[in-house]
């Protein structure tokens, strides 16, 4: 992989985090035009960097909501902060529970499938082509809607779901006010990236060479100086009602992937 290579890698990434058109299905589509040769090593290692990347670029957008949060927590203060937090830790179980007795089967799907990551794209499109549909927000993010939407971001683990554009699409559905769905779908999967991380680091499935260091801190800048841009950028729309934008968008490109498949 070469520096070229990792920083449209990045750049991919750190768009595709947080406009609703899955971000895994793009990079799988990227390196499938790259010829996907990584090693196995290297391909983890390049994943992880990316979404390490794009989880901090969301801590620096919200880090004020995030200190609310924490400092509640930690203090055991009865508030808002405390009660989305919580919120936040009951969305995790379902993906906790998917990476813990499923990880293997995931991990297969992420391997060139793009005729999965077509199929998928267009599944993301008529979810955000429903919820783009919805005008009322007149319902409060409750503890069984947040494992509602914890349950779709587990299923978003496949490659071509958009994660953040399934549980914003979910949320919004439930009418649940636009611009708490978007800030819900972004904080709620930071955990479970550094999560990932740690697991990772702890079984010692990661194992760094120094020729290959430079293309993953490119990657790594990459991704979070455009996170940082789409993180703002998606929640502006979000509240705006453009989604159906995004629908079009993932309708186009998951019809090349399947006749890329071909």
């Amino acid at each position: 992989m070469n520096l070229i290579e990792a920083l449209i890698l990045g750049i991919v990434q750190g768009l595709t985090e947080f406009l609703p058109v899955s971000s895994s299905g793009h990079l799988e589509l990227v390196k499938a035009i790259f010829g996907n040769d990584y090693e196995k090593n290297q391909g983890l290692m390049l994943t992880l960097c990316l979404h390490a990347a794009t989880a901090f670029s969301t801590i620096y957008v919200f880090r004020k909501d995030i200190g609310t949060i924490l400092s509640d927590l930690i203090n055991s203060k009865t508030g808002a902060g405390k009660a989305f937090g919580v919120k936040i830790i009951i969305s995790m179980i379902p993906a906790v529970f998917i990476g813990l007795f499923f990880e293997d089967f995931i991990a297969a799907l992420f391997d060139g499938n793009i005729a999965l990551v077509g199929s998928l794209l267009l599944v993301t499109a008529i979810l955000l082509f429903f919820a783009d549909k919805v005008r009322e927000s007149r319902n409060d993010l409750s503890y069984l809607y947040a494992l509602y939407i914890g349950i779709i971001q587990a299923i978003a683990i496949l490659p071509g779901i958009s994660r953040s554009g399934a549980t914003i699409a979910l949320a919004v559905l439930l009418k649940i006010e636009r611009d708490k769905a978007a800030r819900f779908s972004f904080l709620m999967v930071v955990p479970l990236i550094l999560g990932s991380m740690a697991k990772s680091i702890i079984d010692g499935d990661l194992t760094q060479d120094t020729a290959s260091f430079f293309p993953l801190l490119v990657g790594f800048i990459g991704a979070f100086i455009t996170g940082v841009f789409a993180c703002k950028w998606m929640i502006a729309l979000v509240k705006k009602s453009k989604l159906k934008y995004f629908s079009l968008y993932c309708i186009i490109v998951g019809t090349f992937a399947l006749l890329m498949s071909i």
